[in-house]
């Protein structure tokens, strides 16, 4: 690492617990063979991170939270890093970096679930005093250690387009896979947030029959029909009907979202969850009408290195057809992460922060 790097100052928006941030200097970490540092250039609020600063759900304190950002390399480590499709990064090159960081040689990460790495790091999910310190998005920079997978961002996607891919767009890419063969199908996609939005401009192209949507919130609808929704239904206007559709994806986490979709499929309909990431009611199953009308349910949880790639693939191949920017607030000084800990309202999906001059 050059001397003008080691002379940087880094600063994160530290989360002390609760709904407190604390602004924080950091020291330039060493960097391994494998290993960059990036800037942030900005960063988007996941509604995981929301749920962590409400207590929803659990996390290390202090820590660097955000999972959702897009960066530019500024320093690597020696033998340099290269992205995901084999190419050598340089200083200066756009990246965005997945949520996980997997060690690649145990036994889940041989079986293609790198997700689920026996040794696994979590972007945005680790102490500060850990090995892992910088790992948030929520700051000046971030060290990308090795076994973090990372995406070159062509020029023609905005940092706004770009951000959220890290997590919910290849997280959509993930559900749809284990959804399967999509051409011809009826779709439902539960939960009209930012990856039920992006699952309806996904089921689209791949050639489903029809994608409806149900949600509580009107505008949202409004939005999904925009980004490929053939149909829309408010939450509790019209109760499932069984064999309405052939494939459900469940993003919203609600219990009854849940039985809801899975009462409403056809025989050898495909429930895909992946909205139930917090403690919720257990949902009963009905063994019979699973085993009679050949019904299967998979859930999925964060995505594999391809998935990323897929995302960014996506973004650039529909730019001009989705306005994908839109869904995204106008950046606000990290200073003010405090107060967009937030549901964000209306037609805006992310709120979004960057130290970079507003």
């Amino acid at each position: 690492m050059d001397t003008q790097t080691r002379r940087l100052t880094l600063t994160a928006q530290l989360w002390t617990g609760g709904r407190d941030f604390e602004s924080r200097a950091l020291d330039v970490p060493d960097l391994a063979p494998g290993e960059a540092l990036a800037r942030i250039d900005l960063a988007t609020v996941c509604g995981s991170d929301i749920h962590t600063v409400s207590g929803r759900r659990a996390g290390p304190s202090p820590s660097i939270l955000g999972h959702e950002a897009v960066g530019t390399i500024i320093a690597t480590g020696p033998g340099g890093v290269r992205d995901f499709q084999g190419r050598e990064l340089g200083l200066g090159d756009r990246v965005i970096w997945s949520v996980t960081v997997s060690c690649g040689h145990c036994d889940r990460c041989t079986a293609g679930r790198s997700a689920k790495c026996r040794s696994l790091l979590k972007t945005g999910h680790e102490p500060l005093d850990g090995p892992w310190g910088l790992s948030g998005g929520y700051a000046s920079h971030i060290h990308l250690p090795r076994g973090i997978t990372l995406v070159s961002v062509p020029e023609e996607i905005s940092d706004a387009a770009a951000a959220p891919a890290a997590c919910a767009t290849a997280t959509v890419m993930a559900v749809l896979e284990a959804a399967g063969e999509l051409g011809g199908q009826r779709v439902l996609v539960s939960g009209a947030g930012m990856l039920g939005i992006v699952a309806c401009a996904v089921a689209r192209q791949r050639g489903a029959a029809s994608v409806e949507v149900s949600d509580l919130n009107p505008e949202r609808l409004e939005l999904a029909r925009e980004f490929g929704a053939t149909a829309t239904r408010l939450v509790g206007e019209a109760p499932a009907v069984a064999g309405a559709y052939d494939v459900a994806v469940e993003l919203s986490g609600a219990q009854p979202a849940v039985l809801s979709a899975l009462d409403s499929l056809d025989t050898g309909g495909r429930l895909v969850l992946a909205g139930s990431v917090s403690p919720g009611p257990a949902v009963a199953l009905d063994p019979e009408r699973m085993v009679r009308s050949l019904l299967s349910i998979t859930g999925v949880h964060n995505y594999e290195p391809r998935h990323l790639q897929q995302a960014i693939d996506f973004l650039a191949e529909t730019r001009e057809t989705h306005d994908w920017e839109s869904l995204v607030a106008q950046p606000r000084p990290m200073a003010e992460l405090g107060s967009l800990m937030l549901p964000p309202q209306g037609r805006t999906l992310r709120n979004s922060v960057t130290f970079t001059a507003i």
